[in-house]
């Protein structure tokens, strides 16, 4: 009980310097999605009641607020970011056969995966279009080429599953590609919509991409643990054959004997239940876990240095508030 509240406080500390923002922001959000086609109009409204922790947006605000002040050009790409990234989900809940999501169904488990396409094209489209009404080319710029890196990156995940690539540096990649480029370029966006200069906004996309970076490991760690309330099965990673950080570790300094075994059971993609848990206790006690956290650490100190640079402000207290709800969050 205690935790959940010292985690409800940390979220009030995260909002209040845009709390007005974050408001009108909600507001335009589930504005934005609206369709007179029944089907459609009922698969927005369980997306937008499995809506979850706008993590994006406040970047986006945070950033922009902290680089000078929040416009509506900041507003606007804060909305079309969130939808971007709603989009993606929907699509990698398909291609995943996902059947839960934030621990409700899946909009593919709700309806079926033509549908789930659709909507997710439906919102992309939706996405794209805000992100015109800005005017600005250096922003429609990024936001294509992030779709492009995001698209990417869950190819090179099929691709690492499907070989059972096991590397940290291919690991990575992916990583950089499906979650620290998409955190990137909100505090690259924030920071240009408030007219921050070049070098600003350089500083904000580096931040960006250290946060990603700590946010995948975090949530990575999180399918090693059946009792966490994350809103999706644990060993869901492994069971598709994505070898995460905790278990590369693992591979790498466990025992011969057992390394060799659980690697002829992961080329074999040998995933029963009996497997993935003794996958699972075999990358905990051989440091998986604790090597993961030191590895998140780092890019969460490496974000943190680079806000210090900033001025101080309670956006700059907000965006430090952010990367430790990022580190220390429980789903």
């Amino acid at each position: 009980m205690y935790e959940k509240t010292r985690l409800l406080d940390d979220r009030k500390k995260i909002e209040q310097p845009v709390a007005e923002e974050f408001k009108r922001f909600n507001d335009e959000f589930a504005d934005s999605l609206r369709s007179e086609t029944h089907r459609l109009q009922s698969a927005i409204d369980q997306l937008l009641h499995a809506s979850g922790k706008h993590v994006r947006p406040l970047l986006v605000l945070l950033t922009a607020k902290a680089c000078g002040k929040v416009t509506d050009h900041t507003i606007n790409s804060a909305v079309f970011l969130e939808l971007l990234h709603t989009a993606t989900l929907i699509h990698d809940d398909v291609i995943d056969e996902t059947k839960q999501r934030r621990g409700v169904p899946s909009l593919n488990a709700i309806f079926d995966n033509r549908i789930s396409v659709l909507v997710g094209d439906y919102v992309l489209s939706t996405a794209l279009i805000r992100s015109i009404q800005t005017g600005n080319l250096q922003i429609i710029n990024i936001v294509s080429n992030l779709g492009r890196d995001l698209s990417e990156g869950e190819i090179k995940q099929l691709e690492t599953a499907e070989e059972s690539i096991l590397d940290e540096a291919c690991y990575m990649q992916v990583i950089k590609k499906k979650t620290a480029t998409l955190l990137s370029s909100c505090t690259e966006i924030g920071a240009i919509s408030a007219d921050a200069s070049p070098e600003l906004v350089r500083k904000c996309r580096k931040f960006g991409e250290y946060l990603g970076y700590c946010f995948q490991i975090k949530d990575d760690i999180f399918d090693y643990y059946k009792e966490m309330n994350i809103g999706k099965p644990t060993g869901n990673d492994i069971r598709e054959g994505k070898v995460t950080l905790p278990l590369l570790h693992a591979l790498e300094q466990g025992r011969r004997e057992e390394v060799a075994s659980f690697l002829k059971m992961i080329h074999d993609k040998d995933f029963s239940a009996a497997n993935i848990d003794a996958l699972i206790e075999f990358a905990k006690a051989n440091g998986g876990i604790e090597y993961a956290e030191s590895r998140m650490k780092e890019f969460h100190d490496k974000a943190v240095g680079v806000l210090m640079e900033f001025p101080e402000s309670d956006a700059r207290e907000g965006l430090l508030a952010l990367a430790d709800y990022i580190m220390e969050r429980q789903k």
